[in-house]
């Protein structure tokens, strides 16, 4: 049995993430995070996910929570770090899905991860990995004659943009189509932009409602168009693939993987 921390247990994906744990008699919660300034601090963790009592009150201190395996982190660039600094020198394993780090703070996080087991991925659903899978597919047979563009939505409070996803599957293109995406994205359009130029690759974001996460790659050659398209409907696709994640890694070696490893994709 894989005990498992997760680290902001009382927000949206937190309690999903504690909802996916219970649901698997693998791996068990043992110790539930949040933000110093919670009102929901010493809370039962699982009476805040609505799937029961679990005996687990929600904290403020990882340094004082040392019984656990792996620690799942959805929260924030800078505590993502913190964290991952306290799982190498403790001996645990992390499984990261915080987006939006800059260029400073994916320096610091790739030195804390250095030398400890650990999954980070841009999404966990099985499913946007095999869009990562067929994206590169379809990348290679149409990239020297299809514009290719990405789509994103997400629901109105996510704060980074384009998302995790969008970028990685506009990494996946520009590797697959020997491009530096550094030179060749653009995000967004708006004037009199010009004609396109076929080697760029576009990202276009919407933020509304309560959309949970939607993906297009559009490839769009003269006459025909290839879309590859997920759409998730609820967060527990993300929180399942993170669980089986935590249960992959805490068998591995040191070293930084992917969900795609988990998965077996590569």
């Amino acid at each position: 049995m894989i005990k498992v921390a997760v680290t902001g247990a009382a927000g949206r994906m937190g309690k999903t993430l504690i909802e996916a744990l219970s649901q698997t008699d693998k791996a068990v919660l043992t110790v539930a995070l949040e933000h110093p300034s919670s009102s929901l601090l010493g809370a039962d963790a699982g009476e805040c996910a609505g799937v029961g009592r679990l005996g687990v009150a929600i904290g403020s201190d990882l340094a004082s929570a040392a019984d656990f395996d792996v620690l799942i982190d959805f929260t924030a660039p800078a505590a993502t770090i913190v964290n991952a600094e306290f799982c190498v020198a403790q001996g645990k394993a992390i499984v990261i899905g915080t987006t939006g780090f800059d260029a400073d703070q994916q320096a610091a996080l790739a030195t804390a991860l250095a030398g400890m087991p650990a999954v980070m991925a841009a999404n966990y659903s099985v499913g946007v990995n095999l869009c990562f899978k067929l994206t590169k597919m379809a990348t290679e047979v149409m990239a020297d004659h299809a514009d290719i563009e990405i789509i994103e939505a997400h629901h109105r409070h996510k704060v980074d943009a384009p998302s995790g996803t969008a970028l990685k599957l506009g990494q996946v293109v520009a590797d697959a189509a020997g491009r530096d995406l550094e030179k060749v994205a653009v995000y967004g359009r708006e004037g009199q932009t010009g004609a396109r130029d076929q080697q760029t690759i576009g990202f276009a974001t919407v933020r509304a409602g309560d959309v949970v996460g939607d993906h297009t790659v559009l490839f769009a050659d003269d006459g025909e168009r290839v879309e590859i398209t997920h759409k998730a409907s609820s967060r527990m696709a993300f929180a399942s693939g993170a669980v089986r994640a935590a249960l992959w890694v805490s068998h591995q070696a040191s070293g930084l993987y992917d969900m795609q490893d988990v998965l077996g994709l590569h």
